[in-house]
């Protein structure tokens, strides 16, 4: 199975995207690097509205996380809850 990845501007609101990442994939890895962080997962990863939303302390749509995006890899299934990230074969 292969990884998929997000990497996100090192900034104070993606960093409640990156709790709420590893909260919901607690196998997931997170790397920090200049200016980015990225998290990667074998399979799947899922970032899901509900999570985000708690950590922030706000509501959140799931078409902000492209604010913040800098780079995926994987096929991309989103709609109103929930972005997901996974190979498909």
């Amino acid at each position: 199975m292969s990884k998929v990845y997000i990497a996100l501007q090192d900034n104070d609101e993606s960093r409640y995207i990156v709790e709420a990442i590893e909260e919901s994939n607690p196998d997931s890895t997170v790397i920090h690097q200049p200016a980015m962080i990225r998290i990667e997962r074998e399979g799947r990863l899922v970032i899901e509205r509900a999570v985000v939303e708690e950590k922030m302390g706000r509501d959140w749509d799931v078409q902000e996380l492209h604010i913040n995006l800098i780079t995926l890899g994987g096929n991309v299934d989103e709609d109103d809850d929930q972005f997901v990230l996974e190979w498909k074969q």
